[in-house]
């Protein structure tokens, strides 16, 4: 059994055109929801033994965030393949992972994060979160798959369960979806 972690950025700001999309930095808004969301996952106490992020600031920002109200974090690889990864490309990479780690966490973007959930856990009714994700997987939210593998070389699709799934908007309803989101 190994467990994933699935982790998006916290909201970005969009108020300036000029920057490139892997430029753009967190908004106020995004800044509370990973601080927040950093106290849910620390508080979850999963232990997690790797992280794997997308390099980019939103990403970079949401992890700094949130290990600085959690007070911890794990070591942290930065690879850029995660950068609007698809889920194709995120299973390799969480394929190729060496040492076997029990747990990792992936940060990064959608859709390849909620893409990813919906090919590790079917839709067989085994996880009931899974609808959730299907509504949307929004910014800063947080899932844990248990996934029914020895060694992540063999992760497939269909292997996983959802069983957990927090929003912001879960913790703090101000952290809720706006009418220009």
């Amino acid at each position: 059994m190994k467990t994933l972690g699935i982790f998006r950025h916290a909201k970005s700001d969009w108020h300036d055109a000029r920057l490139r999309d892997f430029d753009r930095p967190l908004n106020k808004r995004g800044r509370k929801g990973a601080a927040l969301m950093g106290l849910h996952i620390r508080d979850q106490a999963v232990g997690w033994k790797r992280v794997l992020a997308s390099p980019a600031v939103r990403v970079t920002q949401t992890i700094e965030l949130a290990g600085e109200s959690a007070g911890e974090m794990p070591p942290i690889t930065w690879d850029r393949r995660i950068y609007l990864a698809s889920s194709a490309t995120l299973l390799d990479l969480l394929r190729e992972q060496t040492g076997d780690p029990g747990s990792i966490m992936l940060v990064g973007h959608n859709p390849g994060l909620e893409d990813l959930i919906f090919d590790l856990v079917p839709d067989d009714g085994r996880s009931p979160m899974r609808d959730l994700v299907e509504e949307k997987f929004p910014t800063a939210a947080y899932a844990v798959v248990e996934l029914d593998i020895d060694s992540w070389d063999a992760l497939s699709e269909g292997s996983g369960r959802l069983v957990h799934l927090t929003r912001p908007r879960d913790l703090d309803p101000e952290l809720g979806p706006h009418p220009l989101d």
